[in-house]
């Protein structure tokens, strides 16, 4: 199926409330859970769902919901996930993806690491404009969103020492860059910090760093130990 015929299979206003509920969950939904969340019945979530399983937008498997085995653990559910393939579509045809992996290529072979963090910190910036650094976590999760990052709050928890507790941090599920990221990530990755250094700022109440983590943005957003009090 081309991708225009896949993103047009959201046309319809049910599946696409199915779709994005599902991707902004970061993690497996059953049917009862999606049925609820988009105000229809089970059995019509169920056709929608697979309809968007069939077209590659939805992955699908089964487990217990219980999270219980053995005997009286009842049936395995099937439950979906957001597919990771990208679709994009382009009227008239461009290719904007090889120019993007040959300038990392070219990049990365000269050493203009530096260069080219320096050239996304002042793109942030740029972005962000007249307005004053991030005044908190809520803020740069705004600007996130607005920029297709998904941004969602993870809470905090025991530190790594075992001692007292770990601040809360907004972590994203996706990656504007993922495909040259996944080619070049010290490069891309360096870049994307940069990025966002510049958009969030550096010397505000909320400040940027790498953490990487399987499935998301390598960068998280976090309170400054430099404004705590």
């Amino acid at each position: 199926m081309k991708d225009i015929d896949v993103i047009a299979v959201l046309q319809d206003p049910v599946r696409r409330r199915l779709y994005e509920y599902v991707a902004a969950q970061g993690r497996e939904v059953g049917r009862n859970e999606a049925a609820e969340a988009a105000g229809v019945a089970r059995t019509l979530a169920a056709h929608h769902l697979d309809r968007l399983t069939e077209a590659g937008l939805l992955e699908s498997g089964s487990r217990r919901l219980t999270g219980r085995s053995g005997p009286g653990a009842g049936r395995p559910a099937k439950v979906y996930t957001r597919a990771r393939v990208e679709r994009s579509v382009s009227l008239p045809a461009r290719d904007y993806r090889t120019a993007a992996e040959l300038l990392a290529e070219a990049a990365e072979e000269a050493g203009l690491d530096a260069g080219l963090c320096v050239a996304a910190r002042r793109r942030g910036e740029s972005l962000r404009g007249a307005a004053a650094p991030c005044g908190d976590l809520a803020e740069a999760m705004e600007l996130l969103a607005a920029r297709g990052y998904e941004p969602h709050l993870e809470a905090g928890g025991e530190g790594e020492d075992g001692q007292g507790d770990r601040e809360a941090v907004v972590r994203m599920r996706n990656c504007p860059f993922h495909v040259v990221a996944e080619r070049f990530p010290p490069l891309v990755c360096g870049m994307n910090l940069a990025l966002l250094e510049g958009l969030i700022g550096t010397d505000g109440p909320v400040r940027t760093r790498m953490d990487a983590r399987p499935g998301e943005c390598c960068v998280v957003v976090e309170a400054s130990k430099n404004n705590e009090h």
